[in-house]
């Protein structure tokens, strides 16, 4: 038989819960597309690394919102075409991405090029296919502040409206990738805040 553990606020520390709040708010204003990557140790792209290697995807990213809020930046990237995706910039007017953050649902879907809201840019830009993509919302310290999106790739482009013949296309996503990519954005969330929180109170581990 097990007990439930249950921790309770030490009111001790209540006069500090103010300035901490304000620090930590301080420190996410300084986070940029540009930086974010610092953030991210070894244990957090193997995280990353893991699940889109489960959900079988050709290419994994991390979009951070940039400081005039109006793209979404490819801050992190893994896979192949890592080179020529890190620093691209979404317009918030545009995009599945951009529709994922702004609505923060998550979302996934197989034949992506034939929707009407994927971005062709970056396919253009990489001579691909988008076949299939996951975009799930990214939080931390108390805000959603980018995405994470995976997808598979056919090295051809495709018309609009065309179907990729059943020999070219990738197995795709279902909903237990999606919830797999849920599920390690949640974890990353909580890897962040814990760095972040530990770095303003000066709490690093040795």
């Amino acid at each position: 038989m097990s007990t439930r553990l249950n921790f309770l606020p030490d009111e001790r520390f209540a006069p500090l819960r103010a300035p901490l709040t304000e620090r930590l708010r301080r420190m996410a204003d300084l986070i940029t597309p540009e930086n974010f990557p610092s953030l991210l140790d070894f244990g957090m792209e193997n995280l990353l690394g893991d699940v889109f290697a489960a959900v079988k995807a050709d290419e994994g990213s991390v979009w951070i919102l940039d400081q005039p809020r109006a793209h979404l930046v490819v801050s992190y990237a893994s896979g192949p075409h890592a080179a020529g995706i890190a620093g691209f910039k979404q317009p918030l007017s545009t995009g599945i991405v951009s529709t994922s953050f702004i609505s923060e649902q998550g979302f996934a879907e197989n034949e992506v090029y034939r929707h009407e809201l994927h971005s062709k840019i970056l396919d253009e830009k990489l001579h691909v296919t988008t076949y299939a993509m996951i975009v799930v919302p990214f939080y931390f310290l108390n805000a959603c502040r980018g995405v994470i999106s995976c997808v598979q790739l056919i090295d051809v482009r495709h018309e609009e409206g065309q179907s990729v013949p059943m020999t070219e296309a990738p197995p795709g996503f279902g909903m237990d990738s999606l919830d797999a990519v849920k599920r390690a954005a949640l974890v990353l969330t909580d890897l962040i805040n814990y760095r972040l929180l530990s770095t303003a109170i000066g709490w690093e581990a040795n």
